[in-house]
């Protein structure tokens, strides 16, 4: 045991300047003779023997770590520059993004929306991550399928509902992931991991995985969601992106699916409730919910007057 942990520990600090040389070269000695693994202190280079193999994984980053600052010194100023470039960049390109957005909306968000379902997809396959392609075919494949509904023409009375309920589905799911992904980060800073004999990076790692999920996801579901509620609504006709629609709203049906009311704003609904804008609009309790929360739409669908979402929903 005093072996193992004697390892460890020149493994650990055996890179830094702070360590003297002779002492340094002594403990790499006995490492020699205790684990296999040589050091060549005139080339400053690890020697590793067959007994790397019983080395367990934590054991060889140590020296995987060791080795990336042994290539690394002397090069302090080259990445002060390396920094300095990433940072004019990330400058630079937030000035372009913002500008092609506000000159040409729809191609920053088509490109935006392909590069971002497409890209995962090449690095998952270049990885083999199989667990995220797995997710990522699920969804292409679902939301595909609702992409069609909602574009083809016409559009049948029952798709907005259907594409609604899928991206509202997809929207509480993607806060769920992220809200579980970052009380796992919060509970590792706090050391609760220690309650359950569990290693930091390991909760890091999961806390991450959440993370990740719950705002790819969230994120790509929102704009293909956009893009079928504008879709939606222009075809079903009292809705235009720019001047007055193609149809006259009848008193108790909804603007965003076009179908009849079941009840009054006021009564209590079985299946869905009705809600009446400020505008004195009423619409379907999912449509309307789709269009504004999932559809990212702030404005009535059929007269485009403001909307106070804090007003029409307490808990979206």
């Amino acid at each position: 045991m005093w072996v193992e942990d004697r390892r460890l520990f020149w493994l650990q600090i055996g890179s830094h300047n702070s360590v003297p040389k002779h002492v340094f070269e002594a403990s790499m000695d006995a490492l020699a003779i205790c684990t296999g693994i040589e050091y060549n202190c005139n080339s400053t280079h690890w020697r590793y023997s067959s007994t790397i193999e019983d080395l367990s994984p934590e054991e060889k980053w140590r020296l995987e770590h060791v080795k990336l600052h042994e290539q690394h010194k002397g090069h302090e100023s080259m990445h002060a520059e390396m920094v300095l470039i990433l940072l004019l960049t990330l400058v630079v390109a937030q000035i372009v993004l913002v500008e092609w957005k506000r000159r040409h909306y729809r191609s920053y968000m088509f490109s935006t929306l392909i590069g971002m379902w497409i890209i995962p997809l090449l690095l998952c396959l270049k990885n083999q991550w199989w667990r995220f392609l797995f997710l990522w075919l699920l969804f292409s494949c679902i939301t595909s399928l609702v992409v069609r509904k909602a574009i083809q023409k016409p559009i049948e009375g029952t798709t907005p509902r259907l594409v609604y309920k899928w991206f509202y589905f997809i929207y509480k799911a993607s806060y769920a992931l992220g809200l579980i992904g970052y009380i796992i980060m919060m509970a590792t800073f706090l050391g609760l991991n220690v309650v359950f004999d569990s290693k930091p990076h390991t909760w890091m790692d999961v806390g991450l995985l959440f993370l990740f999920y719950g705002l790819y996801y969230g994120v790509l579901g929102r704009d293909i969601a956009e893009i079928c509620a504008d879709k939606m609504a222009s075809h079903v006709g009292y809705y235009t992106d720019q001047g007055m629609p193609t149809r006259h709203l009848d008193s108790g049906v909804c603007a965003v699916c076009g179908n009849k009311l079941l009840v009054h704003e006021n009564e209590e609904g079985v299946l869905e409730n009705t809600y009446k804008l400020s505008c004195n609009h009423v619409f379907h309790e999912f449509c309307i919910r789709g269009w504004c929360i999932v559809g990212k739409k702030q404005t009535c669908p059929y007269c485009k007057e403001k909307v106070d979402l804090k007003k029409m929903f307490c808990n979206p």
